[in-house]
This record gives structure tokens, C-alpha cells and sequence, in this order.
């Protein structure tokens, strides 16, 4: 195996925060198990040991809840101990870690620096908006606090992202989140559009297709201007189109046209295809017992794989699938005939592509003049 990435789950999915559009609390909700409890130093020493000795050359660790900070910051030390005790043949290891930002302090900070963890923050925007859904288990608001915490990174050189989830509220306040991003000097972000839970009833923060629609005109416009203005800001999914149109590989999973079963493991230990399925019917193993290339070949993951080989034939007709390709799968369900339906967003993603067809080609058009790789 040349390379494996694993999104782990040490909290399993406890949090000190109560979001109210959380996908994991839904998650976890219809499972038998909601809550795995803490993930053990033993059980984290085969899954890195297991993980260096199967693979070639590259090897991805993703910590992520729940909130992953909850066990503790000896628990991450541990993870860089037990790293260089078992990395006998030099593999690369890229450490990362997707926290709330609201309980961390300078100890964190100078960990994730000195260490090269990449952090993943959430934020959601100046606090009227942030505040809104992202709420402490006492109900009470967190933005103030995650700020602290970007700060500090800034302080102690961490490398760092924002995570936006575009919810409804989100989308109507496009040019205001984004500008907010932009006068706190927070130059990467990521927006990732909000899930309705398994039972797809719309509720107050749900996203319709025309308001995302909206939202990533909005963006891609301040996006496109700060390019050509030579204040660059990274925006994910834009990157990614720009990247395709050149003729590389997207980075997000949800580009590549087909899902790809990677190892998402829970607190117990147990293994999932993706991490929006942490489901029981998902499980392809155990990482305590089954090796990697038995779990990847095993018919859980096949199946997963292969259900979102189909492509519907409104999608292999239209002008813009090659660079949406059918989006994410959990916006493809319910199933209908036992296929994926079409993207809940395939408006949109119609209506943006079309808006934004020649701004991402000028943008890639000066990539390839500058030779910027």
C-alpha cells in the first residue's frame, strides 16, 4: 500500500460544544453505541504501528470528534512518541487535527506549532452569526473564546485553516462572513455546505439549493476580485475547480467523481469507509484486529465504493459534470431504484458553474502563464 489516510476519532463523539446543525450528534444518534468513550494509548499504538508498517511511502493522521482535544494534550504527545518509535523506514507522516477552538490555550498552541499539525478551526463568522448555532453544552455562545484560540495560533506560528459550515443564515450573509474572514487576516477557508440529519426533515438552519447557490456566487466574486487584486485568499472548493481546469487531481474527496473508502476509526477502535458513515452497517473492521488491505478489500467497502460508480444520465449530459462530478453522496440520498438520486445541490452547482465559468478560466489562465505550480 503506497499511502492510507486515517481520520480518528479519540473522543469518539463527545464535545463540549452543542451546535445545533452537528452531522456527528446526528450520527451517532441512530446508532447502538452513541458514544465510544476515549480512545486508549494501547489501542493507539497498534493503530499507528499498524498504519507505518503497511504502507510505502506516506502515511495521513486527521484527529476530529466530537472534539478531539477533549482527551487531553499527553494523548497527542503520545501520538508524535509512538510515531517515532514505530516510523523505522522513514514513511512520511502529515499530522492534522479539526477542533472547536473553544476550551484550547498556549500549551495547545505551542504543541501544534512545534509538532506541524495543521488545525482546522471552526468559525463561523463575526459573532451574531457565529453565535447563532455554535453553543456550549450550557447553551451558552463560544465565539469569543474561539477567537482567543486563532490568536494564539497566530502568536505561536500555527499552521491553520477556517471551517465554515454554510448554513441558511450562512448564505444570506455571504459577503459579510466572507469580508469578516478577510479583515481578520484568515486566508484559508473552507465552506462545506450544511447536512439536513439521516431523516431529511428541513429545519430552521437547512440549505436550500438557491440560497447556496447565492452563497457561492457571492463568495466566488470576492474571491475572483482579491486574485487579480494580489490579496489572494484561499478558498477550498474554488482552488479546487481552478486546480481541475488545469488539469490536476482535486484534493477534496467529494471532486472525484467516486467515493474512495478510506479508515475513519472510532474510539473502540472500529473502522468506517467515510465519516459520514460511522454507521453500524458501515463497518469494514476493527483496526485492533483486521489488518488495512483486508479492511479496504472487504465487501462493506466495496459495496460503498460502488454504489456511487453510477452516473445519472441528466449528469452525463450536462456541460458542468466535469468539474462537479456529482458532488458528495450524502447529498445524493435517499437512494431511488437503488441508485444515487442527483446532488440536492445540482441546481446550484448548474447555476454557479455557469456564473463562474470564465472567472475560474482567467484565474487558471494566469496559473498557467505565470507557471506558478
Amino acid at each position: 500500500m503506497r499511502g492510507a489516510a486515517f481520520l480518528i476519532k479519540p473522543a469518539s463523539g463527545a464535545c463540549n460544544m452543542n451546535c445545533k446543525y452537528c452531522f456527528y450528534a446526528d450520527v451517532t444518534a441512530v446508532r447502538k453505541v452513541k458514544n465510544y468513550g476515549f480512545m486508549g494509548e494501547e489501542l493507539l499504538e497498534i493503530l499507528i504501528q499498524k498504519a507505518l508498517t503497511s504502507v510505502d511511502e506516506f502515511v495521513s493522521f486527521a484527529f476530529q470528534g466530537g472534539e478531539p482535544t477533549l482527551v487531553g494534550l499527553p494523548f497527542y504527545q503520545k501520538v508524535i512518541e509512538l510515531e517515532k518509535k514505530h516510523n523505522k523506514r522513514g514513511v512520511k507522516i502529515f499530522n492534522s487535527i479539526q477542533t472547536n477552538g473553544y476550551r484550547l490555550n498556549r500549551e495547545w498552541a505551542d504543541f501544534f506549532a512545534k509538532e506541524n499539525f495543521l488545525v482546522g478551526i471552526s468559525l463561523d463568522g463575526p459573532p451574531d452569526i457565529h453565535n447563532r448555532y455554535r453553543l456550549d453544552i450550557k447553551g451558552a455562545p463560544t465565539f469569543n473564546a474561539v477567537m482567543n484560540s486563532a490568536r494564539l495560533f497566530d502568536e505561536c506560528g500555527v499552521q491553520y485553516n477556517i471551517l465554515c459550515v454554510v448554513n441558511r443564515l450562512i448564505a444570506f450573509n455571504a459577503k459579510a462572513v466572507y469580508d469578516f474572514f478577510k479583515e481578520n487576516n484568515f486566508r484559508y477557508l473552507q465552506f462545506i455546505p450544511c447536512l439536513d440529519g439521516f431523516d431529511a426533515k428541513e429545519n430552521e438552519f437547512s440549505l436550500s439549493s438557491k440560497n447556496y447557490a447565492h452563497f457561492l456566487k457571492t463568495t466566488f466574486d470576492l474571491y475572483l476580485k482579491d486574485y487579480f487584486s494580489g490579496n489572494y485568499i484561499s478558498v477550498r472548493n474554488f482552488d479546487n475547480y481552478v486546480s481541475m481546469l488545469l488539469g490536476r487531481q482535486p484534493e477534496s474527496c467529494d471532486l472525484n467523481g467516486v467515493c474512495s473508502a478510506y479508515f475513519v476509526v472510532e474510539g473502540d477502535g472500529s473502522v468506517y469507509p467515510c465519516d459520514f458513515y460511522v454507521l453500524d452497517e458501515y463497518s469494514i473492521g476493527n483496526i485492533a484486529v483486521h489488518e488495512l488491505q483486508t479492511m479496504i478489500d472487504s465487501s462493506p467497502a466495496r459495496d460503498f465504493r460502488k454504489l456511487s460508480l453510477h452516473v445519472d444520465d441528466k449528469c452525463r449530459q450536462c456541460e458542468v459534470y466535469p468539474v462537479c462530478r456529482g458532488g458528495c453522496r450524502r447529498h445524493r440520498e435517499p437512494l431511488i431504484e437503488g441508485h444515487l438520486r442527483l446532488n440536492k445541490y445540482c441546481e446550484a452547482y448548474l447555476d454557479f458553474f455557469t456564473y463562474a465559468r470564465n472567472g475560474l478560466n482567467s484565474i487558471a489562465s494566469d496559473i498557467r502563464e505565470k507557471q506558478i505550480i
